[in-house]
């Protein structure tokens, strides 16, 4: 297999409250558990305000061979902090008016229908509170069922308070509930192509232009959970503003847990619908989506391009993994029933050598549309 000396990558984060330089802090520590691991020997350069956006360089060095990577960071977290600055009763108002939304336009009975474990992760935050609430008002209103005077509402309202604001509350953002509510606002957004949405993924898609002039071996476009909407987004609104933006050069668009259909799957959604058959038709674009039984949060066994109406497209590959095939005993151990933390595992380091890193995908030797063969289980012929 050709080893690639250059890489052009454009990296696509979920819905995590972490900037640029965050997440240029969180790779930087999977490479160097992933480097001891594969015995790649990786440096991760400070993150760097370009023409082209937020990018940081990684120097790759395995059994002489040496690949560079130009990663640009195309996070969202001004938009997550937009969404997260607000009271906590309005955020919570806007979570549940975000579900009915998801509700209205048809994306919760679809998540049951394909992915019931996704339909059960879209309720999560809203049974919570919900059940939050009930407990605060029956403490509430306790005189009152109880059938003693009503005067002692004048406690039991301010009690019902306290306990939803200084218990429930509290204990919800052990689950990140308000943050999920966050993520189902902006999921909403995506699809109805708000401004705040609109304009985010306008902006990159010029960006992504202007860096796409550097030549390299092979552009990677990644993306993971929420990111494989944004990344699908901006790749099908670049190719409208320069058609043969791909053209002769080689294409791999690598969804992880991939989220797509959080949002292509709303009524709404017709633009990203077209983006993601734009991109599964594109024959220069090797595209395939990496899942994992142990996450819950994608929809697994569930195909992007078919389930948003593209039967007739070549359809992406679904790649296969198990996470405890990547983590040691212990880690896997503690962290399985941990949804959220099982979740991000896809871009995080590696403690046993597997068939799937991220940071070897991203910044190793090997091509990156050979992890489309690879098997969980075996470690990559390097």
């Amino acid at each position: 297999m050709t080893k690639v000396s250059s890489r052009l990558v454009f990296y696509f984060p979920g819905f995590d409250p972490l900037d640029a330089v965050a997440h240029q802090r969180r790779y930087a520590r999977s490479a160097a558990q992933s480097g001891a691991t594969f015995g790649v020997d990786y440096t991760v350069g400070n993150v760097i305000r370009s023409e082209g956006g937020d990018r940081m360089d990684v120097r790759a060095v395995h059994d002489g061979h040496t690949t560079r990577a130009t990663i640009y960071i195309h996070d969202h977290n001004d938009l997550i902090s937009q969404l997260r600055d607000a009271p906590v009763w309005k955020q919570i108002a806007l979570g549940f008016e975000a579900g009915q939304g998801i509700v209205r336009e048809g994306g919760a009975a679809a998540y049951f229908k394909h992915a019931w474990r996704f339909g059960l992760f879209f309720l999560f935050p809203f049974l919570f509170i919900l059940l939050g609430g009930i407990g605060a008002l029956i403490i509430a209103v306790l005189p009152l069922l109880l059938g003693v005077s009503a005067l002692l509402l004048v406690l039991t309202i301010p009690l019902a308070w306290l306990f939803f604001m200084k218990g429930v509350m509290p204990f919800s953002e052990r689950f990140h509930t308000l943050h999920l509510f966050a993520d189902w606002r902006f999921a909403l957004k995506v699809a109805q192509e708000d401004p705040m949405a609109r304009d985010w993924i306008e902006k990159k898609a010029e960006l992504v232009l202007k860096a796409l002039e550097q030549p390299a071996d092979e552009v990677l476009f990644v993306s993971h959970s929420m990111g494989a909407s944004l990344a699908l987004a901006v790749a099908g609104r670049l190719l409208e503003l320069k058609a043969d933006a791909f053209t002769n050069r080689r294409v791999t668009f690598v969804t992880l847990g991939g989220a797509a259909l959080q949002c292509g799957l709303l009524s709404s959604a017709a633009r990203l619908r077209q983006s993601i058959g734009v991109m599964a038709h594109h024959e220069d674009v090797v595209w395939f989506d990496i899942q994992c039984l142990t996450d819950p949060i994608h929809l697994y066994k569930c195909n992007t391009a078919e389930l948003t109406g593209h039967e007739d497209a070549p359809q992406p590959t679904i790649v296969p993994i198990r996470f405890k095939h990547s983590l040691s005993d212990e880690r896997y151990r503690k962290n399985k029933r941990n949804f959220l933390r099982m979740h991000r595992q896809y871009v995080l380091g590696s403690d046993r050598a597997s068939g799937y890193d991220f940071a070897l995908l991203t910044a190793g030797p090997l091509p990156a549309a050979s992890f489309a063969n690879l098997r969980s289980s075996r470690p990559p012929q390097m």
